[in-house]
């Protein structure tokens, strides 16, 4: 176990050591997150000063919420995807496996580096939020710890998948790393509700955490109830999507490992 801990920390330190000698990658981090906050809060006040004081206020609050808790799914994904690309770009992906490291001991450190990714990311955009717009993301309570982990476990998933694509087609695939989710926003029913999509597209939106996350926290804001249903279809559906993504991951990890793509995926 200890052992298994090392190698785990040993390859995240490797990428903690990248960003502490750049600020150029520091400054990454946070940039898209604060950029989407002060565009979609500005358009928010906007919006808000033109209807009334109550619904202003109300619609001001639930699309800076969904914003930032978007955001959240975003830079976990990301995180996972693009320090696997590191690997690759670096030409490191070989020698890693060529140490006493396991698929999912690489997985897990790419899993902590996604959350280091986050913090560094998007409190930057949650303080100036409460700075510009006097809006605290944290006034949502405790609710908003399961949501988060959801969303981030979401993101997880998906970066699984896509980090499969890549062991599966190499670089042609590489552009899935920060497109995917983006193609997934407009099921997530993250700035309106699940009803407002088309009848046909509704099963996709309801097949994804994401939308139960954020129609758990509209309800949760406007009615100040825990909304138990929404967190419970988030969870088992991350549950769903966790064990697909993973079995994905180890199949096209050993497909890979046998016809030698690890030595020469990227090239």
């Amino acid at each position: 176990m200890i052992a298994s801990l090392r190698r785990i920390w040993g390859l995240m330190y490797r990428h903690i050591a990248l960003y502490r000698r750049s600020w150029p990658r520091l400054l990454e981090l946070a940039y898209w997150p604060t950029l989407q906050m002060c565009i979609w809060g500005f358009t928010a006040s906007f919006f808000a000063g033109r209807i009334g004081a109550s619904a202003g206020a109300m619609a001001f609050s639930t699309l800076l919420a969904g914003v930032l808790l978007w955001e959240v799914a975003l830079r976990s994904q990301m995180g996972v995807a693009m320090s696997f690309l590191e690997e690759i770009w670096s030409r490191n992906l070989g020698h890693v496996f060529v140490s006493p490291l396991r698929p999912m001991e690489m997985v897990a450190a790419l899993i902590g580096m996604s959350v280091l990714r986050i913090i560094a990311g998007v409190v930057p955009a949650i303080l100036l939020a409460w700075a510009l717009y006097a809006f605290n993301l944290f006034s949502l309570g405790l609710m908003l710890i399961p949501f988060s982990i959801n969303l981030m476990v979401m993101g997880w998933s998906i970066a699984l998948a896509v980090v499969s694509l890549i062991l599966r087609h190499g670089a042609g695939a590489e552009a899935l790393a920060w497109s995917v989710l983006f193609g997934l926003t407009p099921f997530s029913a993250v700035f309106y509700p699940v009803a407002v999509l088309p009848m046909a597209l509704r099963p996709v939106a309801l097949a994804m955490p994401s939308a139960h996350v954020f129609e758990g926290m509209r309800e949760a804001m406007a009615t100040g109830a825990f909304a138990w249903d929404h967190l419970l279809w988030a969870c088992g559906l991350n549950v769903f999507w966790g064990i697909a993504a993973t079995l994905l991951f180890n199949r096209q990890f050993q497909a890979a490992r046998e016809r030698g793509a690890l030595l020469t995926i990227g090239e």
